[in-house]
């Protein structure tokens, strides 16, 4: 397990496992996957989960604008880097929870752009599709049930673009 040993404990491991093979099972329809291939998403993911423990705050590439509105703080998150940097679905949620989670410790106003451009990305697709549709729809209720999980969200907004 090499680093990320060092950091999550067995459940945590345990669980990420599964989540791959969620990603595997539901999302991409395998019904089977060798284990070359399991080993490498969750290799990937534990990677990208390790260094979203490790990072305290955005990674030196983001490339965000501030915005001011009614003296509240925040800035605008680019999904199409975030699903860029990704590289797969699995990894992209989980980024995008600690992103709404650190939008929200700046502020009430919790703003996200490129939501199409950061579909396709993340589907694969040249042009619009009905599994872009499915996945544009999956990401804005993830992140709706995200910030209805958090402890301030009675005060906050969210926008997505």
């Amino acid at each position: 397990m090499g680093d990320a040993g060092k950091l999550f404990d067995s459940d945590f491991i345990r669980h990420t496992a599964s989540a791959v093979l969620h990603y595997f099972k539901h999302d991409l329809r395998r019904e089977t996957v060798s284990l070359v291939e399991f080993a490498t998403a969750l290799e990937k993911a534990l990677r990208g989960l390790m260094q979203a423990s490790v990072l305290s705050g955005p990674a030196p590439s983001a490339s965000k604008s501030e915005i001011l509105s009614n003296d509240d703080r925040s800035k605008v998150t680019d999904l199409c880097r975030l699903g860029f940097e990704a590289g797969c679905e699995l990894l992209f949620f989980a980024r995008l929870r600690e992103e709404l989670r650190r939008q929200l410790s700046e502020g009430r106003l919790l703003r996200f752009r490129a939501l199409r451009p950061c579909v396709k990305i993340l589907a694969g697709a040249q042009r619009w599709s009905p599994r872009c549709q499915s996945l544009e729809a999956q990401i804005v209720a993830f992140l709706r049930k995200c910030l209805e999980a958090e402890p301030r969200r009675e005060e906050s907004a969210l926008v997505i673009g």
